[in-house]
């Protein structure tokens, strides 16, 4: 039976220090030798996360939030946000002193150059400030947005835009999608397009953007490093991302055996 494993990046598949534990690419590559498929299903944009890809050779993915995803290299499905609404989001945005970002399979752009909660929450990634234009959305599909406010601006946005999702990541920020958009969407959509059953699929997440992913596949497996909505959504809890999470969360689900970690060790 196929199987498949989907792992998302920041607190998960990567340290907090944003590097690969070297137990993780260990657990990869056995995963891909016994004929299991790994996926990525991240918050970002394809390119930023390209070295990854190329590290782990890993082919598949669910990004931005389940908006744009690729299996094997193809393209199976997008669902771009509408642009005359971006244009209104940016405009309400601009007027209350927040920043507003725009998400596609190729860039992040941003509609203000030196903004702090821009720097903060891209620091936190270990990411570049991104490239400023602020009408991206009028020329090209864009996935995703992002709203640069404090947590205590969300809630205006979240009253008045009903038909819209957001989700916060950090202090800083908040990714902006279609209601009902979601990783756990994406997966669906990979699943259909690979054959692959509901229960032979798993799932390695931390955040709030990660629940309904958690919840959605056959087995769940939160971070210890997670967040409590994290853990409560899952089947299982493995160890943290800086703590051979990943390897013990594969070991306890089943996908690999105990020897591996003995060998680890050994």
């Amino acid at each position: 039976m196929k199987k498949i494993v989907f792992f998302d990046l920041d607190g998960t598949l990567l340290t907090h220090q944003k590097t690969i534990l070297e137990s993780t690419k260990q657990a990869i590559r056995l995963l891909k030798e016994n004929g299991v498929y790994v996926a990525i299903a991240t918050g970002r944009v394809p390119t930023t996360f390209q070295w990854i890809r190329e590290e782990l050779d890993i082919q598949s993915y669910v990004s931005i939030n389940g908006q744009y995803v690729v299996f094997e290299g193809k393209e199976i499905y997008e669902n771009p946000v509408d642009k005359q609404w971006l244009h209104e989001l940016t405009q309400k945005a601009t007027e209350k002193g927040h920043a507003v970002g725009y998400c596609n399979h190729e860039h992040v752009k941003v509609n203000e150059p030196g903004n702090p909660n821009i720097e903060n929450s891209y620091a936190h990634l270990d990411i570049n400030y991104p490239e400023i234009d602020g009408t991206l959305y009028e020329r090209a599909p864009v996935y995703q947005a992002h709203l640069y406010c404090d947590r205590a601006s969300e809630k205006w946005y979240v009253d008045q835009y009903p038909a819209y999702k957001f989700v916060r990541w950090g202090d800083y920020a908040l990714d902006v999608l279609p209601a009902g958009g979601s990783k756990a969407v994406g997966i669906q959509q990979m699943l259909k397009q690979v054959g692959i059953k509901l229960e032979n699929s798993y799932a390695f997440g931390d955040a709030l953007n990660d629940i309904e992913m958690l919840e959605a596949v056959g087995t769940g497996i939160a971070m210890g490093n997670g967040v409590p909505e994290a853990k409560k959504a899952a089947d299982m809890v493995t160890t943290s991302c800086d703590e051979d999470g990943i390897l013990n969360g594969l070991i306890a689900a089943g996908l690999l055996p105990e020897s591996v970690k003995k060998e680890k060790t050994a």
